[in-house]
């Protein structure tokens, strides 16, 4: 079920295929694809599917998913993604023209948590912005 929701996702479709053909999808393309991914796959088979982009063995598949559940990343807005895929040459996003395309938050049902998170860190920096402005 969990490969399906995912699968809901045009971009993650087409990392997931392009994982599955065993290429390179860059640091930011496993970044991206770990910081969704956290949130639909058990961590096994994250590591697993990170463990297929080229030149990434099992290992470090690991550490990155450690680091993303360390550090508690929530995935990436469709900007985010946009500006990692300038900074590397596969392309995280297969339609970046399209406004609507690879935006992980229109494409998949985000659990609430990820939400929570991201509306108190914006009730944070709106209560930073404001004290600055004092």
């Amino acid at each position: 079920m969990a490969l399906d929701d995912l699968r809901n996702s045009p971009m993650m479709t087409y990392l997931m295929n392009a994982l599955d053909r065993g290429e390179d999808i860059g640091h930011y393309g496993r970044l991206t694809f770990a910081t969704i991914a956290s949130h639909f796959l058990t961590r096994d088979a994250l590591v697993a599917w990170l463990a297929k982009s080229g030149g990434f063995d099992e290992g470090k598949a690991k550490a990155l998913v450690q680091e993303v559940e360390a550090r508690d990343y929530n995935p990436p807005s469709r900007r985010r993604i946009l500006e990692w895929q300038a900074k590397q040459a596969f392309p995280i996003c297969p339609t970046p023209d399209d406004p609507d395309a690879c935006n992980p938050y229109r494409e998949l049902p985000m659990p609430e948590d990820v939400l929570e998170h991201i509306a108190e860190y914006r009730e944070q920096q709106f209560d930073a912005e404001e004290a600055a402005t004092k």
